[in-house]
């Protein structure tokens, strides 16, 4: 018999974690192990009661693939001396809240982790923070002299669940974390007059209606020749689907997706490539100045 997990908490609980331990690590893999369990009776139907259990079967099943991806990825940064440690913690400190499905996968966060350093990135811009992993790992991956110069989101306390992290792992002074509205610090920088074509990276991981808002002030901000990358880019594979197949949850999300889409491929001042890893990664290298 399955037995269901030990009740998911709140962001706010988990506030009180200092960066992980061996004790630490050992009660997460044994509560994620319960988890993982319960994700795979929900994936077949068997059991779907209580508030506390993710949302759908495509939630549990993310979770369980990210769970898995999370234990290689472990074992390889081990080997490699990387920062392991706090990022493996602050997946497993994720995967236990309530909205999990946030959290850029694991395997997606290592190639942009890649794709930063091939292009040797310094100054970068992350759209949507959630409880900070894709922030770490690229923290991690700028050089002594690289910063994330505006890290933003609205939710502080999400943030805060993955500060610890960030501070074991050493980079928080490479990180400028702004609770803020993204609209309103992407034209201050470009109000300024000094941000333009400044930026080497931009990531955007936020609220899936304002994406083609975002795309029109971020292509002044980053210079010719960078990248602004656009998490969720094929919405649970929606995308590909006709709308009556689609589950009324994710329609709206598909319809922005599919107009940011659109127009990106009918954007001349781009070079196009869309990633099938995670939930879709589409990369923008910036080609033309703004005239």
């Amino acid at each position: 018999m399955l037995l269901p997990p030990t009740p998911l908490l709140p962001i706010s609980q988990y506030k009180t974690h200092n960066a992980p331990n061996c004790l630490f690590h050992r009660k997460f893999e044994i509560e994620e192990n319960k988890h993982l369990l319960f994700c795979c009776s929900l994936s077949h139907g068997r059991r779907q009661t209580g508030e506390d259990n993710p949302q759908n079967p495509s939630t549990s099943q993310v979770n369980l693939r990210n769970k898995l991806l999370s234990k290689r990825t472990r074992a390889t940064e081990a080997t490699k001396g990387g920062h392991h440690r706090e990022i493996c913690g602050l997946v497993g400190i994720t995967f236990r809240t309530r909205m999990s499905l946030m959290n850029v996968p694991v395997d997606e966060g290592l190639l942009l982790s890649m794709l930063l350093k091939v292009m040797n990135a310094k100054k970068t811009l992350e759209l949507g923070v959630f409880t900070g992993y894709s922030l770490l790992t690229t923290a991690i991956a700028l050089p002594a002299d690289g910063k994330v110069c505006n890290s933003l989101d609205v939710d502080k306390e999400a943030y805060e669940v993955g500060l610890p992290f960030i501070q074991k792992a050493g980079v928080e002074h490479k990180i400028n974390f702004c609770q803020s509205d993204a609209f309103t610090v992407l034209n201050d920088l470009i109000t300024k007059g000094k941000e333009e074509g400044s930026f080497d990276f931009a990531f955007v991981d936020a609220d899936k209606d304002s994406y083609m808002g975002y795309h029109k002030l971020l292509m002044k901000l980053v210079k010719v020749g960078g990248i602004i990358a656009y998490d969720n880019t094929l919405w649970f594979g929606t995308v590909a689907e006709p709308e009556e197949n689609v589950q009324e949850f994710a329609r709206k999300g598909r319809k922005h997706l599919l107009e940011l889409n659109s127009f990106l491929a009918a954007d001349d001042r781009v070079e196009l490539a869309v990633v099938s890893i995670g939930d879709g990664l589409t990369l923008c290298r910036r080609l033309l100045r703004e005239q």
